[in-house]
């Protein structure tokens, strides 16, 4: 039986998370809440798949599917010399040591080891049997804190009609040196959680490794203590900057201690100097938050020595993650089902996909200018994004042959074809586009009369259609009865002669109203 879809978005985030970024099951679990020993043993299968991300753009799910699930063959001989795992365990503690290269050392000293697909396989085998308590140790460049101080918010005051509305203030801080930006924000709604993230990359001039999040909305779709889940958006953007998101567990004050006492002091130091300003606008409040932010971050600490600037400057910066070259673009995320006309709906318009999708559930990404829709981790198609409400935008390969055969014939066409046969075929043609209310019933009709002239051929379509305009039946059914009956065969009726006028007293006559 395949496994859902949501399923194997997880094994591929396992896969990344291990296989790109280095982390551990430990905290691979603390990212994706999944078990630590159903993380290892999907490390486990990778490694004896040989799988390497990132993983080729052909492979969907079920491809990834059958070659992580498959019957497990025999166990690989282990009577090749191992190393000793717990040394292999502690180097890997120490920066900028990785398997890759405790594996080059080891085969060094022992020609015939496994190779690198199998050591890795037998150490995350020998590291799930620990079971270690975790420290927090905050290192230079790996974590960013982010959160909002709750209730307390800045007041923006309208220029015109004085109504008051609060700001809320977003609030990040640098785990080793305790760096703060802060910013204030309309909302805590997604869009602009993902640009005070921008805002504070660009402020610290680099990324972290690690955002860890409060469990709120814009972060977390579905919070669990266990199983979180991280909103689509968010994930991408994180992913955009190399970054983790690893969101603080709920009722665990340890996992988000260090941002709850930088929302302190910015409380303290920026709300409360600010208490009895009034802003008119939120980028006037954020201009008097970046003076302070200034003051803030060069104020001396009481029990050490230097500043949140000077140690930012001395051992963050050096250990934050440059930005990419490429510009972050916001996308949204929507889970979407396929119609039976094979489109699908994002923000009141439609788009298509391969009609071969019908009924099927898909994911559509979509930006101000594109939408991308995916199915089982694949992209099917994508669109230019158009914002007039409930119109269908629809590319020709989605449609099945017989709808594309349809719109194929115009109605310069379909004339072209009808003067082939005859005049009078061409000049039925013409009734009867100009006799139907909407032009997609003169097409349907016409079309008819086609499918009459392959079965019967041109010559007597032509001289039924020159029956059915003396008698003005202007449609395809009584042309299909007069081939039917072979009426077509017979000649002509007579046409009927016109009344005489008659002259008399009581006739005025054109000339009488002139």
């Amino acid at each position: 039986m395949p496994r859902p879809r949501h399923a194997m978005r997880r094994v591929r985030e396992v896969l990344r998370l291990a296989l790109a970024e280095g982390l551990s099951a430990r905290q691979i679990r603390n990212v994706t809440g999944i078990p630590r020993v159903t993380v290892a043993r999907y490390l486990e299968r990778a490694a004896v798949a040989g799988l390497t991300w990132p993983l080729p753009e052909t492979m969907d799910d079920g491809d990834l599917e059958k070659r992580l699930f498959k019957p497990p063959g025999p166990a690989p001989a282990e009577s090749r010399p191992m190393p000793d795992w717990a040394y292999v365990h502690r180097e890997m503690r120490r920066p900028n040591v990785t398997l890759a290269l405790l594996h080059i050392e080891h085969k060094e000293q022992h020609p015939d080891a496994h190779q690198y697909t199998q050591f890795c396989h037998y150490y995350r085998r020998w590291e799930k049997r620990l079971d270690v308590v975790m420290r927090h140790e905050h290192r230079a460049g790996e974590k960013l804190f982010v959160d909002f101080p709750g209730k307390k918010t800045i007041k923006i005051t309208d220029p015109v009609t004085g109504e008051i509305t609060v700001a809320e203030l977003f609030v990040a801080v640098l785990g080793a040196s305790n760096y703060i930006y802060a910013e204030a924000l309309p909302s805590q709604e997604l869009p602009h959680w993902i640009s005070a993230h921008l805002n504070a990359f660009k402020f610290f001039n680099g990324c972290p490794a690690v955002l860890v999040p409060d469990n709120l909305k814009s972060a977390i779709t579905k919070a669990h203590r266990y199983e979180p889940e991280v909103n689509a958006s968010y994930q991408e953007m994180a992913e955009h900057f190399g970054c983790v998101v690893i969101p603080a567990r709920p009722y665990k004050a340890r996992d988000k201690a260090k941002v709850e006492v930088g929302v302190l002091i910015a409380e303290r130091w920026l709300l409360a100097r600010l208490r009895n300003r009034i802003f008119y606008s939120i980028a006037e409040a954020n201009l008097a938050i970046r003076e302070l932010l200034v003051w803030l971050n060069n104020r001396p600490f009481k029990k050490l020595p230097g500043s949140r600037q000077s140690w930012f400057e001395e051992i963050e910066r050096p250990a934050l993650r440059r930005l990419p070259a490429s510009q972050y673009e916001f996308a949204d995320w929507k889970e979407v089902t396929v119609s039976l006309d094979y489109h699908v709906e994002v923000d009141r318009h439609y788009y298509s996909v391969p009609y071969q999708l019908a009924h099927e559930a898909c994911r559509a990404r979509f930006t101000a200018t594109t939408v991308e829709i995916f199915h089982r981790g694949r992209r099917v198609t994508s669109h230019l994004r158009s914002y007039v409400p409930y119109k269908h935008t629809t590319k020709r390969e989605h449609m099945p042959a017989s709808h594309r055969r349809h719109l194929e014939w115009s109605p310069g066409r379909m004339l072209n074809w009808a003067r082939k046969a005859g005049p009078g075929t061409e000049e039925l043609f013409g009734e009867i586009m100009r006799s139907r209310p909407h032009p997609e019933q003169g097409y349907r009709s016409c079309l008819g009369l086609m499918r009459l002239g392959r079965k019967y051929g041109n010559q007597r379509l032509e001289a039924a259609c020159r029956r059915a305009l003396a008698i003005r039946a202007f449609s395809s059914r009584s042309v299909q009865s007069i081939l039917q009956t072979g009426l077509d065969r017979q000649p002509l009726p007579a046409p009927r002669p016109a009344p005489p006028v008659r002259h008399h007293a009581n006739v005025r006559g054109a000339h009488y109203y002139q």
